[in-house]
């Protein structure tokens, strides 16, 4: 079952927003597709691991979850690779893998901070910061979460000058 268009209009899409200033900072215009993607994705992840938490699928069926989500992850990565930006795929894929490992181990701050860190990579691109805290996620330092959103802080800083 999907939200009715009203619910859809309501629904809060904070990682998507980020995307959408950043790119738009940047004179980007696929700004707005690379926000539909990352809620997309987003969607598609918190129909994997949080269904209650799903702001546009709600279903009380467990597989239909991940169906649905699965579907979004694919819809979402598949619109960016129409897009082109092999990057945003790139950093879209560790957010997904990363979360994986983070549910695994149990560690919701760490699947939250890769998502910020994520969104912040797919609207402003790459940076070195952001490249080490996903290294520390890699070799998995109990300090990953704190260095990915410090880095996430400073990636949005330096768009916003």
């Amino acid at each position: 079952v999907t939200a009715s268009d009203a619910d859809l209009r309501s629904v809060p899409t904070p990682l998507g927003d980020a995307v959408a200033v950043a790119r738009a900072a940047a004179a980007d215009p696929t700004a707005a597709d690379l926000a539909l993607v990352v809620e997309a994705v987003r969607e598609g992840y918190l129909l994997h691991y949080a269904p209650g938490s799903a702001r546009v699928v709600r279903t009380d069926d467990p597989h239909l979850a991940l169906l649905a989500g699965d579907r979004l992850y694919a819809l979402g990565l598949a619109r960016l690779a129409d897009l082109g930006d092999l990057e945003a795929v790139a950093e879209l894929a560790d957010v997904i893998a990363f979360c994986a490992a983070a549910h695994a181990a149990d560690d919701e701050e760490l699947a939250d901070a890769v998502w910020e860190a994520g969104a912040a990579a797919v609207g402003a691109g790459r940076s070195g910061p952001i490249s080490a805290a996903k290294d520390r996620v890699r070799t998995n330092d109990p300090s990953a979460a704190s260095a990915l959103r410090m880095a996430a802080r400073q990636l949005r800083q330096d768009v916003a000058r």
